[in-house]
């Protein structure tokens, strides 16, 4: 059940650092979430917990750098596959940076993710780890079914519409 707890705070932790990303850059979109109801960016929920089952801190900040950010990367251009075949929508297009993938990844945005898997490994794991022990367990299925029929209904409204603008369902 932990690892629930882990994608749901990683996702909305990711949300956090999306908003605070696009204001600082003073960025037109300034709502980040891919959820319609949720305030969660899932691309971070497994970007975290693919990062936290290959970027073992024994293994150094070298090694938690470079496979954290792998990993990071590998879950994004997994959601952007998904977001893009599946869903019919784009969350993030890289196509202007040099060496990106499909304009789904990128060697820039990859060392970020290095960098943050450095952070996430060393500091806000432990913290994650204790809020998430301290959830009681009958949250559980309740989570889950929230969190699906969320899934279900964002996707839906996500391909039914072909934009995220449609997310924004709270803007004027």
């Amino acid at each position: 059940m932990r690892w629930l707890w882990y994608f749901i705070l990683y996702s909305a932790l990711g949300f956090l650092l999306e908003i605070t990303f696009a204001r600082l850059i003073g960025h037109p979109k300034r709502d980040r979430k891919c959820f319609l109801l949720l305030p969660l960016c899932p691309v971070y929920g497994l970007g975290a917990l693919l990062i936290l089952r290959a970027a073992r801190p024994e293994g150094g900040p070298l090694w938690v750098f470079f496979a954290g950010g792998l990993a990071a990367t590998a879950a994004e251009f997994l959601m952007g596959l998904f977001y893009r075949y599946a869903v019919g929508v784009e969350f993030w297009d890289y196509s202007d940076f040099p060496g990106n993938l499909a304009g789904l990844v990128c060697p820039q945005f990859a060392a970020v993710w290095g960098l943050l898997a450095l952070a996430l490994v060393y500091r806000v794991h432990p913290v994650m780890d204790a809020m998430a022990s301290a959830i009681p367990d009958w949250l559980g299925p309740p989570a889950v079914i929230l969190l699906l029929c969320d899934a279900l209904v964002s996707s839906a409204a996500l391909r039914r519409s072909g934009t995220t603008e449609v997310l924004r369902w709270y803007a004027p």
